[in-house]
């Protein structure tokens, strides 16, 4: 895929849907990477993992039971979210509250897989992930662990980006600044993956999904390649 197609004064396929959708494991670099391809291909972006996340925060904040299914699902029905669809301004606010840095803390990220297991409440967050691609005339790259499968299936190009347990779990301590010790990022990665793939298959690409395994290539170069998957997708090449 030559670089060109992708340069600063491109916009692709303009006037028409292109929305990316894009799996992975935690640690894999969906975030990160989803962004950058967003940025270059001048899409919205949507971390769903956010929402998940949102949720639980706003769950933990009102002192509701993580294990009382209905009482999940009726919050993520309540939850009166806004979050940026920007690839350049990340934004997550509940009520009005700012808490976009307070849901990446450790107590948010263990917490998390019970509320995104909640098959009630991932169905209202579905619905609102499917309205907000709608929201943007379907031109959008859409990040998470059900996007090429659940939420959006029919999205003109599907990827599986994916990378080994030891890539994702040095990534992720990078990420996080080193602040976290082996057990805990352990814990962050490999453990809520076991918990969130009783409910949705992020490790194996279904038919029709490309996947890209990041395990030896550096940000830019999965980006590229990420941008080629894109391009033979779209335009054939």
């Amino acid at each position: 895929m030559r670089r060109e197609l992708f340069g600063p004064e491109t916009v692709v396929r303009p006037g028409k849907p292109l929305v990316v959708a894009i799996d992975g494991p935690s640690g894999s670099g969906k975030s990160s990477v989803s962004k950058e391809v967003a940025r270059r291909l001048k899409l919205a972006y949507l971390d769903t993992g956010a929402m998940y996340r949102a949720l639980t925060w706003y769950c933990l904040k009102t002192g509701i039971d993580l294990s009382d299914g209905a009482a999940v699902e009726q919050a993520s029905k309540d939850l009166p979210l806004e979050l940026s669809t920007s690839a350049n301004a990340e934004y997550v606010s509940v009520a009005g509250v700012d808490i976009t840095e307070e849901i990446r803390e450790p107590r948010i990220s263990s917490s998390v897989s019970a509320v995104a297991t909640t098959l009630g409440a991932r169905n209202e967050l579905i619905r609102r992930q499917r309205q907000l691609i709608e929201q943007h005339h379907r031109r959008m790259v859409v990040e998470g662990r059900d996007i090429t499968t659940v939420v959006a299936p029919s999205a003109e190009v599907r990827m599986l980006l994916t990378a080994s347990e030891e890539a994702r779990l040095r990534r992720r301590g990078l990420q996080l600044g080193g602040t976290q010790s082996h057990e805990q990022l352990a814990a962050q990665v490999i453990h809520r993956d076991a918990k969130d793939s009783t409910v949705v298959n992020f490790t194996q690409a279904a038919d029709g999904v490309v996947t890209l395994d990041s395990s030896e290539l550096d940000f830019e170069q999965t980006v590229e390649t990420a941008l080629s998957i894109v391009g033979k997708v779209i335009y054939g090449d």
